[in-house]
C-alpha cells in the first residue's frame, strides 16, 4: 500500500507545472552563477599567484636579514564557489616579521576587484539553494494536506485500509524525490564545470567536502518542506497554507538572518578598554627602549650610537603605533652597503648589539600577542560565535554554518591560515636562531654577500583535513537532523488527531 501511495504521490507531483519550473529555474540559476563564480576564482586566483611571484621577487631583492619582512598570501578556496563564507571578506596578504605576530586584523587584501563581477560573484550556489530550493519545498508542500482537505480526497483515501502514517510518509517521499532532481542535477552541473576547469583541481577530500555539502543540502531542502507540511496540516485552506507559508520563508530566509547579522557583527572595543590595553603595550617596547639604551651606555663604544658609525647605506629605526588595533611594534632594518676598513674592528660590537636586541625584540613581540589575542577573541571570535548561536536558530544559519564548514570558508577555516602563519614565523625565527643570523654581519651588512634567502623555510598553506571539516560540520548537521525529526512528529500528531 505505501508503494502504491507513493507512486500515485510521485506521479502527481511530476506532472505538475512548479515541478518542471523548480528544474528549470534551479538549473538555469546554478550554471549561469556557476560560470561566474569560476570566473572570478580565477581572477583572484591570478592575483594570487602574481602577489607571490612579487613578493618572492621583493624578499629576494633584499641584501640584509634585518629587512626580512616576508610577505605570505592566502589562495582562494576553489569550494568557495559553493559559499564563499570569509573566504574574500578577510585579508589574504599577512606580513611575516620577527618582531610582529599577525592576525585577522592585520591582514591586507591584495588584488583589484571589479564591482560589476563582485555583484554576481557575491551570489553563491548555497545562497540560491538557501532562497529558491527553499521557496520551492514549501511550494510543493502548502497543498500537500490542506488541498486534499479541501477536495475531499483525503476522506476517501481515508476509507481504504491505509494508515495516516502511511499517507505522510508517502506524501513526504514523493516530494522530497521530485525536489531532489533539480537539487542533484545542478550540483552535478556545477561539479562538471568545475572539473573542465584548468584552474580548479580537485581532490579526493574535494569531492568529500562536496558531498557533505549536498547532504546538508538535502537535510536542509527536507526541513523546509515539513514546516510547508505542518502549516498545510493545521490549515483547512490552500490560500490560508500558501500566505501563512510565504511569510514564513520570509521570515525565516530574509528578515531573520539579516536582522542578527545587523545586530551583532564585529565591534569596537570602548576608548576606556583601547586605550588601556594599548598602554600594556605601550609599557613593554617603552621597557624596551630602555633596556636598549642601557645596553648602548655599557658596551665599549662610547656614547649611543646604535649604528657604530660602520659605514655607508642607511638604517630605519621606527617604532609603528595604531590604538585603534592596539598595534605597536618596533622596526630596526639595517643595509650597510660597504664597511669602511678602519671601521671593521668596529664590526663585532654590532654583532654583539644585533645578538641583544633581535631576540628580545622577539620576546616583547610575543607578549604584545598574547595581550592581542585576548582582545581579538572578546571582539571578534566571541562575537562570531554569538553570531552563528543566534543564526542556529533558523534553518538558513544551521545550513549556512554547516556548508561553510565543510568548504572550509567558515571562520575556523580562515583562522587555519592566520594559524600556520603564525607557526612559519616561529619556523623563521627558529632558523635565524639555529644559523646564528641575529649575529652574523649579513643581519646588518651586504659588503660581503647578501641574505641567503633560498635557505629560508618555504611557506606552505594546506586546508584542513575533511575529517576535521566534518567535525566543524556535525553539530549544524546533527541540529538540522533533529528539527527534522521534531517537525515530522509534530506533523504527524497533528495529522492524526485532526478530524477529516
Amino acid at each position: 500500500m505505501l508503494t502504491t501511495l507513493i507512486r500515485r504521490e510521485l506521479l502527481d507531483n511530476l506532472m505538475t507545472f512548479r515541478f518542471a519550473a523548480a528544474v528549470f529555474i534551479t538549473l538555469l540559476l546554478v550554471i549561469a552563477n556557476t560560470v561566474v563564480l569560476i570566473q572570478d576564482y580565477e581572477r583572484r586566483l591570478g592575483d594570487y599567484n602574481t602577489a607571490v611571484k612579487t613578493h618572492r621577487q621583493q624578499m629576494l631583492e633584499k641584501k640584509t636579514y634585518s629587512m626580512s619582512k616576508v610577505l605570505i598570501d592566502r589562495p582562494p578556496n576553489p569550494l568557495s564557489i559553493f559559499n564563499v563564507g570569509l573566504d574574500k571578506q578577510l585579508g589574504n596578504q599577512v606580513e611575516i616579521y620577527h618582531g610582529f605576530v599577525p592576525t585577522l586584523w592585520d591582514a591586507a587584501i591584495h588584488g583589484s576587484d571589479n564591482p560589476i563581477m563582485d555583484i554576481f560573484s557575491s551570489i553563491d550556489i548555497i545562497f540560491i539553494f538557501q532562497v529558491v530550493l527553499s521557496l520551492l519545498a514549501l511550494i510543493f508542500a502548502y497543498d500537500a494536506l490542506a488541498g486534499e482537505y479541501e477536495g475531499g480526497t483525503l476522506r476517501l483515501v481515508l476509507t481504504h485500509p491505509v494508515g495516516r502514517g502511511h499517507i505522510l510518509l508517502a506524501k513526504y517521499m514523493s516530494a522530497m524525490l521530485c525536489l531532489l532532481v533539480p537539487l542533484i542535477m545542478s550540483l552535478l552541473f556545477a561539479v562538471i564545470l568545475l572539473t573542465t576547469s584548468s584552474s580548479i583541481s580537485l581532490g579526493i577530500d574535494d569531492f568529500l567536502r562536496i558531498s557533505g555539502i549536498v547532504f546538508a543540502s538535502i537535510v536542509y531542502l527536507s526541513v523546509f518542506y515539513l514546516i510547508g507540511l505542518l502549516i498545510s496540516a493545521i490549515t483547512r485552506r490552500t490560500s490560508t497554507a500558501l500566505m501563512l507559508s510565504m511569510f514564513v520563508w520570509g521570515f525565516l530566509v530574509l528578515v531573520y538572518p539579516n536582522v542578527i547579522l545587523a545586530a551583532f557583527g564585529p565591534q569596537e572595543a570602548s576608548k576606556e578598554d583601547r586605550i588601556s590595553l594599548f598602554n600594556q603595550i605601550e609599557q613593554l617596547w617603552d621597557e624596551f627602549d630602555r633596556e636598549q639604551i642601557q645596553y648602548l651606555k655599557n658596551d665599549s663604544e662610547p656614547g649611543e650610537d646604535s649604528g657604530y658609525g660602520l659605514g655607508s647605506g642607511w638604517s630605519m629605526i621606527y617604532l609603528r603605533k595604531d590604538p585603534s588595533v592596539l598595534l605597536s611594534y618596533y622596526i630596526r632594518a639595517v643595509n650597510i652597503k660597504n664597511i669602511k676598513e678602519e671601521s671593521e674592528p668596529k664590526v663585532p660590537l654590532a654583532q654583539n648589539y644585533y645578538r641583544f636586541l633581535v631576540p628580545r625584540t622577539i620576546d616583547i613581540a610575543d607578549q604584545t600577542w598574547n595581550i592581542r589575542q585576548s582582545v581579538l577573541e572578546k571582539l571578534f571570535v566571541q562575537r562570531a560565535t554569538v553570531n552563528r548561536t543566534l543564526l542556529r536558530l533558523s534553518p538558513v544559519g544551521l545550513y549556512d554554518a554547516a556548508t561553510q564548514a565543510y568548504a572550509g570558508t567558515d571562520l575556523n577555516g580562515v583562522r587555519d591560515f592566520f594559524e600556520t602563519a603564525r607557526r612559519y614565523r616561529q619556523q623563521v625565527v627558529d632558523h635565524y636562531h639555529d644559523k646564528k643570523v641575529f649575529e652574523s654581519r649579513q643581519w646588518f651588512a651586504g659588503d660581503k654577500g647578501a641574505a641567503e634567502w633560498d635557505l629560508l623555510p618555504k611557506f606552505s598553506f594546506q586546508r584542513s583535513d575533511i575529517s576535521i571539516n566534518a567535525k566543524r560540520a556535525f553539530l549544524d548537521i546533527c541540529l538540522l537532523l533533529l528539527l527534522n525529526i521534531i517537525l515530522f512528529i509534530i506533523i504527524f500528531l497533528t495529522f492524526v488527531k485532526s478530524e477529516v
